[in-house]
């Protein structure tokens, strides 16, 4: 009797999914689709030569094993190596590799002979801190919504994630862009996410990633000539949670790759979780049909917290470390550390060591002493946005302003000093400060800041406008 190439595969499927990690079976075998069955020889497409590779080096023994069993011990399989063009070209590539153990196969399909199988295949792509392509999700277990505490400042953004948590790639929010400033835990939130969907659906695959990290991986992949690898590697993903996607900005081959993904994860109804320092409307050098797809979805805002909140989350941490203050302790520190949760608990924890180290009780003086010495070693670091923002309501003007074209002389002066400012306060190059005031190249940076030390020696209204503006960026 003729066996159809799905029932055939259907029935070895059954016996796979058996024997294996529900992960595994889902990843490495739910993508293969039965082509053809001639005589004891099963063909079966695979998305690339590496999935073929990785089939072949991890799951050849149960893949004997299955076909065998239907087909007899003369079984043979060839794989048909298709992988949809991810770059504009709608008709698929095949791509023709030469069997290493049939040298008379010329065409597309690489035939393994059960009974010769010999090779010893590399896996072509390793990730840094993803061992053997079992895939690891890179959270921190120890970031949960239950230590996320809800106040007004993050009341959005929270309840996204947790939408997003119950019910992954099925909601509205996809994908879903957590943005704010540095410390106001844009990072807990998304871990949080992923480890509630871990728990949740463990067959899926949750990978978090910095966007520093994806685009190092994306250069090696592009020396090692396996780009195509590194791509289907992300395809595969179900939940890809990216840190830090700001740092993208000028990087084309990288946000190139990544729209790539992006639109393959989406379509198939996976989802994507992001995280930035600000909202796709102030990014600078994404490109636009990148930052397009960051709308798609919801961009919620971390605010900073309120003094309320800020009161909670100092109480909720004493609880959790097992350490009892006085209210008015908690709340002389939640008044006066009032820039972000990072620093918030920092500044507990140096008062409960310095409680320790000394063996002194926790009093409001050590408080104030202790929350003296941390604010002058901890002050807010200074971005270029807030520079901009300062140097805009000195001299009464919106950014836009500043940032225009135009050579109005006191126009001019102002963004002028917002360069100055920004080279001394950040550690961004001339080319990235340039960028961000203006969209001017370095070279206009430079002449500005010698513009301003050249006016503040001989122009005293000018130098009273620099030591105002200096005095209210280091309060």
């Amino acid at each position: 009797m003729n066996q159809s190439p799905s029932s055939v595969w259907n029935n070895c499927l059954s016996f796979i999914e058996d024997n294996i990690q529900p992960q595994a079976y889902s990843t490495w075998f739910k993508p293969i689709v039965p082509v053809k069955i001639t005589d004891n020889v099963l063909s079966i497409q695979v998305p690339s030569k590496f999935f073929y590779e990785w089939l072949e080096e991890h799951y050849i023994k149960i893949l004997k094993l299955a076909l065998t069993k239907e087909l007899g011990k003369d079984a043979r399989l060839v794989y048909v190596i298709k992988m949809e063009n991810t770059f504009g070209n709608k008709a698929p590539y095949t791509e023709k590799i030469p069997s290493s153990n049939n040298s008379s196969l010329k065409s597309q399909n690489v035939e393994t002979p059960f009974t010769s199988f010999t090779s010893e295949l590399k896996n072509p792509f390793i990730i840094p801190g993803i061992r053997n392509l079992q895939i690891e999700s890179q959270l921190n277990p120890n970031y949960t919504f239950e230590n996320f505490l809800e106040g007004d400042s993050n009341r959005l953004a929270r309840s996204a994630g947790l939408a997003v948590a119950n019910k992954p790639g099925g909601t509205s929010f996809n994908p879903l862009l957590i943005y704010g400033g540095v410390g106001l835990g844009k990072t807990h939130l998304v871990h949080a996410i992923g480890v509630d969907i871990k728990k949740s659906y463990p067959d899926k695959t949750v990978l978090y990633i910095s966007s520093e990290k994806f685009t190092q991986q994306y250069i090696d992949s592009v020396k090692k000539n396996n780009r195509n690898d590194f791509i289907h590697f992300y395809q595969v993903i179900d939940i890809l949670i990216v840190d830090d996607v700001q740092f993208l900005s000028g990087k084309s081959g990288t946000q190139d790759v990544f729209f790539h993904i992006f639109n393959h994860l989406h379509q198939n109804g996976k989802q994507v979780i992001l995280t930035s320092d600000k909202a796709p409307l102030d990014m600078q050098d994404i490109e636009q049909r990148l930052l397009s797809r960051f709308k798609w979805g919801l961009s919620a805002e971390l605010q900073t917290p309120n003094f309320e909140t800020r009161v909670s989350i100092l109480k909720n941490k004493l609880f959790r470390d097992g350490v009892e203050i006085d209210d008015e302790i908690t709340e002389y520190v939640a008044k006066n550390i009032n820039s972000n949760v990072r620093e918030l608990e920092g500044a507990i924890i140096s008062l409960i060591a310095q409680s320790s180290f000394n063996k002194a009780e926790i009093t409001l003086d050590l408080a104030k002493d202790v929350i003296s010495k941390f604010v002058k070693n901890n002050r807010r670091e200074v971005s270029i946005d807030y520079i901009q923002k300062v140097v805009s309501d000195y001299f009464q003007m919106d950014i836009e302003t500043l940032q225009s074209k135009t050579r109005k002389r006191h126009i001019v002066q102002a963004r002028q000093i917002a360069m100055y400012f920004a080279k001394k306060f950040t550690k961004a190059s001339l080319a990235s400060i340039g960028t961000q005031i203006g969209r001017r190249d370095h070279a206009t940076v430079l002449h500005a800041c010698k513009t301003v030390d050249n006016l503040s020696f001989t122009d005293k209204q000018f130098r009273k406008y620099v030591e105002d503006l200096n005095q209210r960026l280091t309060v």
